[in-house]
């Protein structure tokens, strides 16, 4: 092809006809162009096609990561949940009556009221897309910024699991292991004294954990929405990256 041109132009210059031999330089040079800009485009659609491949193997393994988490996270919703719901029988029974009180349905009451649970997701995926140069083949604006946001809203929503945490093992189990035996039947030991039923540290043990899972699950007076939030944002997290997902770049 290269020669039928060159030879053209030979033609051309050979019988002096300037002013087709310009004419016909000008359009093999659009040619040429025109030639060029194609080969662009089309390397540009190959890379296009190649990124968008990238982003749905990212989008993927985003999808199920987060699957995962939110199975795990209602799960943990529902142990607070239960302990919760024994914590207010407990308190429904104040104030107990060491003389005519029934030990078995005190015992009812402290079955899960100190059952804990802490939210610990699987955070590979979303990590290594943040921190790397990946992170920019996520196309979707709202996605990128809820993937940002991530580190922070579960921040928010674990504080609140650890100051439970805390409450637990240094306040309320020392207050109860000091007043009933842990091995030896609990408040069916003989050494037990039911009087400990009628006292204020008692009453504190549910009344105080009943207020920190309150806070957790974003029941309490205040308002938090922690919990709130982090639901929202993984069921987001999911949404978009289902959209993706059905919408697969061949």
């Amino acid at each position: 092809m290269i020669k039928f041109f060159r030879r053209i132009r030979y033609d051309l210059m050979e019988k002096n006809k300037t002013v087709k031999y310009l004419k016909y330089a000008v359009g093999e040079i659009v040619l040429v162009m025109i030639g060029i800009l194609l080969a662009l485009q089309v390397s540009n659609w190959n890379q296009g096609r190649k990124e968008a491949n990238k982003e749905q193997l990212l989008l993927e393994a985003l999808h199920q990561e987060f699957l995962e988490n939110r199975t795990q996270l209602d799960s943990v919703v529902f142990v607070h949940e239960r302990s919760l719901a024994h914590n207010e029988y407990m308190i429904s029974l104040f104030p107990i009556n060491p003389e005519t009180i029934n030990i078995d349905t005190v015992s009812k009451g402290f079955q899960y009221w100190g059952n804990w649970s802490t939210f610990n997701p699987s955070q590979g995926v979303i990590k290594s897309l943040v921190n790397s140069s990946t992170f920019e083949l996520i196309s979707d604006p709202e996605l990128r910024v809820l993937l940002v946001s991530w580190e922070d809203v579960l921040a928010d929503y674990k504080e609140e699991e650890d100051i439970a945490v805390q409450l637990l093992y240094d306040h309320l189990f020392p207050e109860l292991a000091s007043n009933v035996a842990w091995r030896r039947g609990g408040m069916k030991d003989d050494r037990f004294d039911k009087n400990y039923l009628a006292t204020v540290d008692f009453e504190n043990l549910f009344f105080r954990r009943a207020g920190i899972l309150n806070t957790i699950l974003g029941l309490d007076s205040k308002g938090n929405n922690e919990l709130s939030q982090i639901k929202v944002t993984i069921d987001r997290i999911l949404e978009l990256s289902t959209i993706k997902t059905n919408d697969k770049i061949l």
